[in-house]
């Protein structure tokens, strides 16, 4: 092969790629396209009066917390409004340092509570367990910092009292029905074993003690890139592989599962970055390898809403660290790709990862870098050049778009006069700079689990001027 075969051959591996991501992201466009009408039938009877039966589970909410005061009292008093018949609230505060543990002490009338606590998964020891006096279902355990959320989630599971368990984000607000669609799964099918509901950002929102008053669109560009980001994730990406039984990450901010079936799989991994990705990859890999019948599903009306970054810094240790959880979730579960009984979780959506997830900074950077050069130095000709940031743009602006009119012809969320456009405009903007600097961080983010170079988990900076107090 000669020098310019090579660089006509890595012409078109670029072009191949660019379009091939974006080509399997609209296929997921497609599947979710189908699902969207469903969800919105079974939505509709929400509007009907309802009566509780014994059959619908009771609920153990688990609310990992680390330096979280300025959220916390507003998040569990979210929690406390949740339109379900039998639910209990378990915060961990796990070790914090600021003023968590005397917030909810004093929110909530907490007081020393002597009960047994069964220790059946591994975690950091538990100093105190705190009871409300003013809610009889709300509980503070108080434990040793373990060095990451799913140590936290870990002591909860162990203190919780029910057969299934919620994880909630301590910044986390949740609509009143939220709790009960996202269960609802677990009462039309007795092989559910996980189901997930979609997380939305808070930034720009009025949060009155608890309860989402008003929902407005931010004024931080960085959030409402976010937001898009958010609708072509939850909105398309996770709902088109749940019609597959696919679904490889269920969001550690919203999320319910079976108590027994975790328990059993050894609940979350310590040392797990993306602790999140990590046990639903692990329980597809359990039960496809045993050969059990069983459904992870995700659900696009049961919302989660929470803060997101505002910052170049905060966003940047986020986004670096959900490409180690990647790395490392896809090489822990390695075992599921393309296993004889892998099924679609094992022969399209692990690959599917590790291709447009895991590599595709390495690629798409690659790509740009390749292009801009050659350009520059008259090897690839101005054509060649200005079709390929034609594609990339274009059908990166496409996908955002699709994900934009599939939130507005279903749930239509962002109602207010101008928020249409203002996404749209920013479905734009964001292929000019946004899109591009979270590739970079996303390959910095690999480099740094393939050099094992990467920090822990970092602290995401509360900034909560969304909260507007009692």
């Amino acid at each position: 092969m000669t020098w310019n075969d090579a660089l006509v051959a890595a012409q078109w591996f670029f072009f191949i790629y660019f379009v091939a991501i974006n080509l399997a992201y609209l296929a997921q466009n497609a599947l979710a396209m189908l699902e969207i009408p469903k969800h919105i039938e079974t939505r509709l009877l929400d509007l009907l009066p309802r009566a509780y039966s014994p059959y619908e589970t009771p609920v153990s909410i688990i609310v990992p917390a680390y330096n979280e005061e300025l959220t916390i009292a507003a998040s569990v008093r979210s929690l406390l409004q949740l339109d379900y018949p039998e639910f209990e609230v378990i915060v961990v505060n796990d070790g914090s340092r600021d003023g968590t543990l005397q917030a909810l002490l004093t929110e909530f009338g907490m007081v020393p509570y002597p009960e047994a606590y069964w220790r059946q998964i591994a975690c950091a020891p538990v100093r105190s367990i705190y009871r409300s006096t003013k809610f009889p279902n709300l509980r503070v355990v108080d434990k040793e910092n373990g060095g990451g959320k799913a140590d936290a989630v870990n002591a909860g599971i162990n203190a919780a009292r029910y057969p299934l368990f919620c994880c909630v984000d301590a910044d986390g607000i949740l609509e009143r029905g939220s709790l009960r669609r996202v269960v609802t799964p677990f009462l039309q099918d007795p092989h559910v074993i996980a189901s997930g509901g979609t997380v939305r950002i808070a930034n720009g929102c009025e949060v009155r003690s608890g309860f989402l008053e008003k929902v407005h669109l931010p004024s931080n560009l960085l959030a409402l890139c976010q937001i898009v980001e958010y609708l072509r994730a939850f909105l398309f990406g996770r709902l088109g592989w749940s019609a597959l039984n696919a679904v490889l990450i269920i969001s550690g901010a919203f999320g319910v599962f079976r108590k027994d079936v975790v328990v059993a799989a050894g609940g979350y991994r310590h040392d797990a970055i993306g602790e999140d990705m990590e046990l639903v990859t692990r329980l597809h890999l359990i039960h496809r390898l045993a050969g059990k019948p069983y459904r992870i599903v995700f659900l696009p009306d049961p919302i989660c809403w929470t803060e997101a970054p505002e910052s170049l810094k905060v966003l940047k240790s986020q986004r670096t660290r959900w490409q180690r959880g990647l790395g490392q979730s896809l090489l822990l579960n390695r075992a599921l790709l393309w296993h004889p009984r892998g099924g679609a979780p094992g022969w399209l959506a692990f690959p599917f990862m590790i291709v447009f997830e895991w590599l595709s900074p390495l690629i798409e950077v690659g790509g740009y870098v390749f292009m801009a050069l050659g350009f520059a130095s008259g090897i690839i000709s101005a054509a060649a050049f200005w079709t390929f940031l034609l594609l990339a743009f274009s059908l990166g602006t496409l996908l955002s778009m699709s994900a934009i009119l599939l939130e507005e012809v279903s749930y239509h969320v962002y109602h207010e006069r101008g928020d249409l456009l203002k996404l749209a405009l920013v479905a734009v903007i964001e292929n000019f700079g946004y899109r591009q600097l979270a590739t970079l961080w996303r390959l910095q983010g690999l480099w740094q689990w393939v050099t094992g170079t990467g920090g822990g988990w970092g602290q995401m900076t509360r900034i909560a001027n969304w909260q507007k107090g009692s």
